[in-house]
């Protein structure tokens, strides 16, 4: 049994170094490293990503200024639109914020939520494979808790109709760790609002029914809710009227402005030119 054993070490050292040698000649300035090494490495870049993410979370966290490159700032404790404007390099902590990033994509909350608690789990990890613990063992055990967790989840879970009110407090649930106590009631009033008016009963929500226009000249509290078209343009003509009532609305797939056509008087032109 001795050889096979030898011979299976051998080959897989050989393989380790062919895989290395193929690393060093695509990228000679690439830094290797090598089992608890690389562990440790990952489980601390998991636990940066996860303090800088962790004074931004429920309604007293705090806000996060950005600032790019062209001087643009952007103030915000959003989760999501913080990890998408930050430049992450290290790849186990891009994974993270991708994954959160996708969360927020499919369900539009949790984000940070999930950084911090993927952090947690790498960092109690961390304690037992110190202790000689193999990470896969870890593993084992993270999957027998996320089944008992999804066991408590439906032991607890309540069953109710979602009508307007209930839709109201999940929104509002998830506006009040992003925005002002009043502006995210008020918020959560025109969200559910917006999206009650699109619903269709065979058919999912078309979010680009729903169209979002910014006005300088108002605040945010001013925010309404219009079940119709805006039309953000000013009058034609003085004289035309501010408010009609019962009117008729035509719609059509053609440009009504005046356009000046340079082109074509300058080939009328050309040919006149050659017939003189």
């Amino acid at each position: 049994l001795a050889l096979p054993l030898a011979d299976l070490s051998f080959e897989g050292v050989s393989r380790l170094g062919v895989v290395m040698a193929a690393v060093n000649r695509l990228n000679p300035k690439a830094e290797v490293a090598r089992a608890a090494q690389a562990l440790a490495v990952n489980t601390t870049a998991a636990r940066g990503l996860q303090e800088v993410m962790r004074t931004n979370l429920g309604p007293k966290g705090t806000m996060k200024m950005l600032v790019s490159g062209a001087g643009d700032i952007k103030i915000t404790k959003d989760g999501n639109v913080l990890l998408h404007e930050m430049q992450i390099q290290h790849p186990t902590a891009s994974l993270i914020a991708r994954v959160a990033t996708t969360q927020d994509d499919i369900t539009g909350d949790g984000t940070t939520s999930n950084v911090l608690l993927i952090g947690e789990m790498l960092k109690q990890a961390d304690t037992y494979v110190s202790e000689g613990l193999h990470p896969r063992i870890v593993t084992q055990g993270f999957e027998l808790a996320k089944a008992k967790a999804l066991e408590a989840l439906d032991d607890v879970k309540l069953t109710r109709e979602m009508d307007r009110e209930l839709l109201i407090n999940v929104a509002h649930s998830s506006l009040c760790t992003k925005l002002h106590s009043r502006l995210a009631k008020h918020m959560s009033e025109v969200v559910v609002d917006a999206l009650l008016a699109i619903k269709r009963d065979t058919k999912p929500l078309d979010l680009f029914m729903v169209e979002i226009m910014e006005m300088k000249h108002r605040t945010d509290t001013d925010t309404q809710l219009v079940k119709g078209l805006v039309m953000d343009h000013g009058a034609r003509h003085p004289n035309m009227p501010k408010q009609l009532k019962n009117a008729y609305v035509l719609t059509c797939n053609v440009s009504l402005e005046y356009e000046k056509t340079y082109g074509l008087l300058c080939i009328v032109s050309a040919l006149c030119l050659c017939t003189l």
